[in-house]
């Protein structure tokens, strides 16, 4: 995919309005976890550092549109930027259209989606965003499954527009995962409900070497295949769909679980074979001979795309399944590719962040890349009249990630 990136764009003195995503959990006005920021700190410096005039552009959670709510404002990020870039950030009202940002410095832009027109990509909202800057900047993977006014209408109105380095990066990524992998392609999912991820399910099966399913997802598959899940959740109206797609690709299912008759801290997890699950208990994980399986394909794969957790990891006796896959992906030779909050969680649970290959900040726009979809945010810089390419990586694998909010 060719888009325009940094190194296309010559910055120094020009006005830059930087689209990122720093949309971070809080406790009050104590961010709990600061990743999304420090993701964003490579291109934010990149512009102060050639000297582009810089307002930074986000959203935090999902405030009423056109109301102002505090608890929901960009403070906190606006003090933390300060803290991680040692510089003032100042931070600013929508509606502040005459601001004065000297060369080098920086501002951040009060929540975007106080204004009533941002997530109805109101043209108006993105020809007042788009006058602020000479040269406009997308580096919200995050968010760019949304056309909303700073991710999408803005580029319509800016001088010129581009990828920032963690977008440029999410780019390059999804597309060696998905578009040009190193075979074999071993897609491993997990997660509550196959209706999650259906399409992504569908897509996969004709681009994936192999699909390892686990999580409650994984139910219905077993269902289709005329296994008793006892009181596991299932979808009973998508088991001819689960059935059509194990046909149409690989796709071994577990042959042991981990099962339940309450799901609880204090909940004992019992050992069975997928031919014995009692009508009174509920599969909570994968056994360990699935997992040894499962593991024994990932070892083996050029490319491994992981989304979903095998089992309830969070409570440490359903832990293991999830565990043993994610030390498998940890291991492998094959280029690693993980994405989704829950996902993410177990990685860092598990203490392997920095033995995975590309860690995706985005979750709905991750999952909508490996759909196929085109992704509205990166498709209107496609737009723009493109130069020769130099394709730039934010190390991604180097920051330490927790569970992202889910809230885009």
């Amino acid at each position: 995919m060719v888009v325009n990136t940094l190194a296309d764009t010559y910055l120094r003195n020009k006005r830059v309005v930087i689209r990122a995503d720093l949309n971070v959990p809080l406790d009050g006005t104590t961010i709990t976890n600061d990743l999304r920021i420090r993701a964003s700190l490579p291109t934010i410096e990149f512009a102060l550092n050639k000297g582009a005039r810089v307002l930074v552009v986000s959203h935090l959670g999902r405030p009423e549109p056109g109301a102002t709510n505090r608890d929901l404002s960009l403070q906190p990020v606006a003090d933390r930027l300060r803290d991680l870039l040692k510089r003032p950030v100042d931070l600013i009202q929508t509606r502040d259209h005459d601001v004065d940002i000297n060369p080098g410095e920086i501002k951040l832009l009060e929540n975007i989606r106080f204004e009533a027109g941002e997530t109805k990509n109101d043209p108006d909202l993105a020809r007042s965003l788009a006058s602020r800057c000479d040269v406009y900047i997308n580096d919200a993977f995050g968010t760019a499954h949304r056309a909303h006014a700073s991710t999408h209408g803005i580029a319509d109105y800016a001088k010129e527009s581009c990828a920032g380095l963690l977008l440029a990066s999410e780019i390059e990524a999804l597309e060696r995962a998905v578009a040009n992998p190193t075979r074999p392609l071993v897609a491993v999912l997990g997660g509550a409900k196959v209706s999650g991820k259906l399409e992504v399910l569908h897509n996969l099966k004709d681009i994936a070497d192999t699909l390892l399913v686990g999580g409650g997802m994984a139910n219905t598959f077993l269902l289709a295949s005329g296994h008793d899940v006892g009181d596991s959740l299932v979808e009973n109206d998508l088991v001819d769909n689960a059935q059509a797609i194990r046909e149409a690709t690989d796709l071994p299912l577990p042959v042991d679980v981990m099962t339940a008759e309450s799901i609880s801290e204090q909940s004992h997890a019992f050992l069975r074979l997928i031919e014995s699950v009692p009508s009174v208990e509920s599969i909570v994980d994968i056994g360990p001979e699935t997992a040894r399986r499962y593991s024994k394909i990932i070892a083996n794969a050029g490319t491994v795309i992981w989304n979903g957790p095998m089992g309830i990891f969070e409570y440490p006796q359903f832990a293991e399944g999830t565990r043993g896959i994610a030390d498998a992906i940890a291991e492998t030779s094959a280029f690693t590719l993980a994405g989704g909050g829950d996902t993410v969680a177990a990685i860092e649970q598990f203490d392997i962040t920095d033995r995975i290959d590309y860690i995706s900040t985005g979750g709905g726009a991750f999952l909508e890349f490996i759909e196929g979809k085109s992704l509205p945010g990166i498709e209107v810089l496609k737009q723009k009249p493109v130069t020769p390419q130099k394709r730039l990586i934010c190390p991604l694998k180097q920051l330490r990630p927790s569970n992202f909010s889910r809230e885009h």
